[in-house]
């Protein structure tokens, strides 16, 4: 599968802090990339700046061979963004958040009637004319993720869409993400849930802006004799501060290592 997402040398600086570190990661076409980090490990900030949310301060994002800043409204046709605190107006009900988002998407207002028509078929009627601040979390997330792919984006970027709802739900949210999958989109899935990453068919782990770990799950867990996620992640974060604490942090500054190595050498 060719790379249809690179992100080369990517920094991203807060007047002294550095919450993104010079990483480097590719995202291939049909895949599912999850993206696992603490909270404020520096995912959303990543994500953000993938898709023009953000101005970065240094490096490079090409998406499908295009500069993301120079072809940003090419781009941002074939993205859909998910966000984890702002994915629905919440003084707005379901059916109007459809309507203001498939205007600003530039949808014409028969697709968007049809939209309306189609969240009616999946959602208790009741429920779309609630605020969506009064709608249980784990419909709101659905309501989220039918917003984002409204206008079938090539794309799709979610930042922690199961944080806050039950495993049930969650379950039912990776059933979706694996039939988006099937249809050939492209997924990124930020989450600090560890069992979510299994699902994937590549993780990323970043820690304090660096990316630390990158690799198929199954073959990190048997390179490195895990039995879970929990502890492949838990070792890689204990050996990142012991390098970090021993001066050798910058080994894992700019590009992600074998979190097992405690120096450059082979």
């Amino acid at each position: 599968m060719p790379d249809i997402i690179e992100v080369k040398n990517l920094t991203k600086c807060f007047g002294h802090f550095t919450a993104v570190n010079c990483i480097n990661f590719n995202i291939k076409q049909g895949e599912i990339l999850g993206f696992l980090g603490p909270n404020g490990a520096g995912k959303t900030t990543t994500i953000k700046m993938i898709n023009g949310l953000l101005k970065k301060s240094s490096g490079e994002i090409l998406v499908k061979d295009l500069d993301a800043d120079t072809h940003r409204k090419e781009l941002k046709k074939i993205m859909g963004y998910m966000s984890q605190k702002f994915s629905l107006y919440p003084l707005l009900n379901s059916l109007e958040n459809i309507e203001f988002f498939g205007g600003i998407s530039g949808l014409p207002g028969k697709i968007i009637k049809e939209k309306q028509t189609l969240i009616r078929e999946t959602v208790d009627p009741t429920v779309l004319k609630l605020k969506s601040a009064d709608i249980p979390p784990g419909i709101r997330q659905k309501i989220a993720l039918f917003v984002c792919l409204m206008t079938d984006p090539e794309i799709i970027l979610l930042d922690e869409p199961t944080s806050g709802v039950d495993p049930e739900v969650r379950r039912n949210f990776w059933s979706e993400i694996y039939t988006l999958k099937q249809q050939g989109k492209t997924i990124l899935v930020s989450t600090h849930n560890l069992d979510e990453v299994e699902y994937a068919d590549r993780l990323l782990i970043i820690h304090k802006g660096n990316l630390i770990v990158e690799g198929e799950p199954e073959t990190l867990l048997k390179l490195h004799r895990k039995e879970s996620v929990e502890e492949l992640f838990k070792d890689a974060i204990l050996k990142y501060e012991e390098d970090a604490s021993g001066g050798q942090g910058a080994l894992l500054k700019n590009r992600p290592l074998d979190p097992y190595k405690t120096s450059d050498k082979a």
